[in-house]
């Protein structure tokens, strides 16, 4: 089937009218489904080169992958795993220059999101699905399904840095390198250790709260995820006043370089008192929601007609997903980590440290650099054995492989090179 063929084939079963400039949500099941499935992208939503498709049976996932460099056989791969909000399409202008390269990239749609089926979404199922080794397996899983028994390496942003982090510790054979972006590895768990002849009682001193300390400042204040934590929090951004795509573009421009107030800098501890010094994205005003948060830093007109890296087109797709999906698969990946759930598995790794090649990429006015105290510091002197590089981009805040695509590629490809 040729490319105009086959481009009209998928626009007449989409069956999507609204323009993607509106930003317009849709939300019936049926226009995104052929058969009852979920259907690819249209092609105009991604760049030359980059196609959308699923693979079914992973881990009990049918999984949405953006795809480049598939034109050939026998490359080395790459595996790119998104966070919060994102999808595979916040790779979208990293993959082509990664696939000119000479790699077959993969992007999934990671369990909790997009068009990536097989998950509840619902705020009381049972959380465990959603634990970190099992996403880990998500990720294995579809590496051996595209044929592979290893990776040149897999890179992460966001929650999916972390992620990232814990494929390279627990399969080094399969992961090869890893790239960390925006949320440093502070490394695997401790366990406790050399008190077998210790003879006290215990220590019954109350270990003091950060959370309760931030309610109890003069401004009250909470943690953002203690906030994704609850009930309302899908509700409030699904359902934002301002409407999805205003949240989406609120949000993604608060925690970016285009908001000017975004000058971050080491924290002296996990206290209340340094942690309030964080914008509110991380650290909310007790009685404001994220919807609210965000909206009090809108970007203006010009400032938006402006913006060269979320374009009106690409915000659509984003505020097309997520208003079909919700944000509650995210955030489920939250409450999990704070559950306990999947704690013991983990902790079978504890002392590990990742030692093939690391790097660790982030905007400079990126707050997610320090958010946690010390991981900085630690992923570069204990977590990984061999970090190769650090870089912090200068004109990129938290969404820095987008703000940022072509110095994200080019550092991307300059540590691939290394590893050679």
């Amino acid at each position: 089937m040729n490319k105009h063929t086959r481009r009209n084939v998928l626009k007449s079963a989409a069956l999507i009218a609204p323009a993607l400039a509106t930003g317009k949500t849709l939300f019936a099941q049926n226009q995104f489904t052929l058969d009852g499935l979920m259907h690819p992208y249209r092609e105009e939503w991604l760049p030359d080169g980059v196609r959308s498709r699923f693979v079914d049976n992973v881990n009990g996932l049918r999984i949405h992958v953006l795809e480049a460099g598939y034109e050939t056989s026998n490359r080395p791969a790459l595996l790119l795993l998104h966070g919060f909000p994102e999808l595979a399409y916040s790779w979208r202008n990293v993959m082509k220059p990664l696939a000119d390269a000479g790699y077959h990239v993969l992007a999934p749609d990671v369990r909790g999101y997009g068009r990536t089926t097989g998950w509840d979404s619902r705020y009381d199922t049972n959380l465990t699905p959603f634990r970190t080794l099992n996403k880990v397996r998500d990720a294995l899983g579809l590496v051996y399904a595209f044929g592979y028994d290893s990776v040149a390496a897999v890179i992460g942003h966001d929650a999916g840095s972390p992620l990232a982090a814990w494929c390279a510790v627990t399969r080094p054979d399969v992961f090869r390198a890893v790239t960390m972006m925006s949320a440093p590895f502070s490394g695997t768990p401790t366990l406790p250790s050399d008190f077998a002849n210790d003879t006290r009682s215990g220590n019954t001193d109350r270990t003091p709260n950060v959370y309760d300390d931030l309610a109890a400042l003069q401004r009250p204040r909470k943690h953002y995820q203690r906030y994704y934590q609850t009930r309302d929090a899908n509700g409030d951004m699904w359902h934002a006043k301002q409407g999805v795509s205003d949240f989406i573009r609120a949000y993604y421009h608060h925690k970016s370089a285009d908001w000017e107030e975004n000058n971050p800098y080491r924290l002296a501890a996990r206290t209340a008192s340094e942690w309030a010094k964080m914008p509110t994205y991380y650290i909310m005003d007790m009685n404001m929601n994220m919807a609210e948060t965000v909206a009090q830093h809108m970007p203006s007109p010009r400032e938006v007609s402006t913006n060269t890296w979320l374009p009106q087109e690409a915000l659509a797709v984003y505020s097309e997903e997520y208003g079909r999906t919700g944000f509650q698969g995210g955030l489920n990946g939250y409450r999990m980590g704070a559950s306990g759930i999947g704690r013991a598995e983990i902790e079978l790794y504890a002392g590990k440290t990742i030692d093939q090649p690391s790097m660790f990429i982030s905007g400079a006015s990126d707050w997610g650099t320090y958010q946690s105290p010390g991981s900085f510091e630690r992923m570069q002197q204990s977590a990984c054995t061999d970090m190769r590089a650090v870089h912090l981009v200068e004109g990129a805040g938290h969404w820095v492989q987008q703000e940022q695509a072509q110095e994200t590629s080019r550092l991307l490809l300059e540590f691939l090179d290394s590893l050679s």
